[in-house]
């Protein structure tokens, strides 16, 4: 098949740019539900109306590639299911209550922001996945944020820039372990060369955390006594409820899939609900009919797929601890085949490829070579949806360029994670953009403004390549 022209394969960006455009203005912050997923559908129609009609490509290429696309994507919808049953058991089984209910009396506002982003950071590194640690401590901490009266979107902000540090850093990460190997470097010499850009974006990250956390005034005593009168009063606060998070670190300590680690952490959270919150289980079950035991199994089921609506007498707590199960997660997964639908369809049709030979155009030397290497890793992410593709296409697009040219793989690999990797969250049709958007119940849009981990890793990147520090260019 005949190589798209660059403007006949921007036609399909295009079209999603302006009906994403006008899905946004018609709903807002409903555009998730439906509205965004048609857009992506059709600019996947157009792009394969494009294709067979004017360069004559059989069907049969789609198909293939768009099976093989979502087959690869499987597990991540499977952890999409246990994140949502996870969130539920958490909240139900009374650990987030009791993480919100000690963490309100102990942290300060002013050092809230920073603490939290060194915290995620922190678990994100020993856990290796920034989803694992959003979906729980980064639960807990929006919780906390809520009763001493911080912004959402700034907490959003700092649990995002911390878990997407740590997601990098650390040697455990799908991520940092794809980047390395498909531009053929050693996963240590690839972290070690990270820290050249990562930790100074690091370091000016927590100083603006900082200084915004100066900006919070102490918080209320009401309000803190609202949050936790309506929650000693609704769930059994108890310490023995954070076994949960302990045997869940045990877990990921032992490197267990997330997939597995997530799932038996929800089934360890079920079983203390049971124990220690029988009376909320009864109240989800809302049925009296039922006997005891068969009361408690409804309600249990209940939380870990459907959604959940507990009365504290307090409005702002009921929004607060209020769940959807696994099947809050359904229009993310639905969002998430949508756009590797179109992601696939761009690829097969040879259109990806096109748009980013016109890059090479301007590569003369290393800033060149860096700019057009973060340029494609942030345009693929938009355009395909899904970082794990974004990280794979940049790596095979440039891995000769750079060895032509006399750059180390590690340049390569460095360059491929510091932007493909950390701009995905910030696009809200990314499925990493969709999915914490949907665990924190913030829009993408909302906090975007403030993961500035993830604004300036790619801007340091590319000073980095000015400057030409740590650059070794063989002759």
């Amino acid at each position: 098949m005949k190589s798209p022209h660059p403007l006949i394969a921007f036609l399909p960006i295009l079209t999603l740019i302006v009906l994403l455009s006008v899905v946004i203005y018609l709903f807002g912050s409903d555009s998730l539900e439906g509205g965004s997923q048609i857009a992506l559908l059709i600019g996947s129609a157009v792009c394969v109306a494009l294709s067979m009609i004017v360069y004559r490509a059989p069907w049969n290429i789609f198909e293939k590639r768009m099976t093989q696309t979502i087959g690869d994507v499987a597990i991540t919808l499977l952890i999409l299911l246990a994140v949502g049953m996870l969130s539920g058991a958490w909240m139900v089984s009374g650990v987030v209550p009791t993480l919100i209910y000690y963490g309100v009396q102990i942290m300060s506002p002013q050092f809230f922001l920073v603490s939290s982003c060194v915290i995620c950071a922190l678990v994100s590194v020993l856990s290796g996945s920034s989803w694992t640690t959003i979906a729980t401590i980064g639960v807990a901490l929006l919780g906390i944020s809520e009763a001493l009266g911080i912004s959402s979107a700034w907490t959003a902000g700092a649990i995002i820039s911390g878990a997407y540090f740590g997601d990098k850093m650390s040697p455990l990460s799908d991520t940092t372990i794809l980047a390395s190997s498909v531009t053929r470097t050693d996963l240590f010499v690839h972290i070690r060369y990270m820290m050249y850009t990562t930790m100074p974006t690091f370091v000016v990250t927590l100083i603006i955390f900082l200084v915004a956390g100066w900006g919070n005034t102490e918080s209320s005593g009401m309000r803190v006594s609202e949050f936790t009168e309506g929650l000693s009063s609704t769930f059994n606060i108890s310490l023995w409820t954070l076994l949960v998070p302990l045997l869940t670190g045990v877990l990921i300590s032992r490197r267990v899939p997330s997939v597995i680690t997530l799932f038996g952490s929800a089934i360890m959270a079920g079983i203390m609900a049971l124990i220690l919150q029988p009376h909320i289980l009864h109240q989800i079950a809302a049925d009296a009919s039922l006997s005891t035991y068969m009361s408690l199994a409804k309600g249990l089921a209940i939380t870990f797929y459907g959604s959940t609506a507990i009365d504290t007498g307090n409005d702002a707590l009921n929004s607060l601890i209020s769940t959807g199960g696994m099947a809050g997660m359904l229009n993310t997964i639905w969002l998430i085949l949508c756009a590797m639908c179109f992601g696939s369809v761009m690829v097969a049709s040879g259109m990806i490829e096109s748009l980013t030979s016109v890059l090479f155009r301007f590569v003369h030397n290393r800033f060149g070579l860096v700019s057009a290497t973060a340029g494609t890793g942030l345009f693929l992410n938009l355009t395909t949806g899904d970082q794990f593709i974004s990280i794979v296409l940049t790596a095979d697009m440039y891995r000769d360029a750079f060895r032509q040219q006399g750059f180390e793989s590690r340049l390569l690999s460095r360059t491929t994670e510091d932007v493909a990797t950390v701009t995905s969250v910030l696009i809200p049709w990314n499925t990493c953009g969709m999915t914490q958007a949907s665990v924190l119940g913030v829009p993408t849009m909302t906090y975007l403004p403030y993961c500035f981990f993830n604004i300036i890793s790619p801007l340091m990147t590319l000073l980095v390549a000015a400057i030409g520090w740590k650059i070794v260019k063989r002759k």
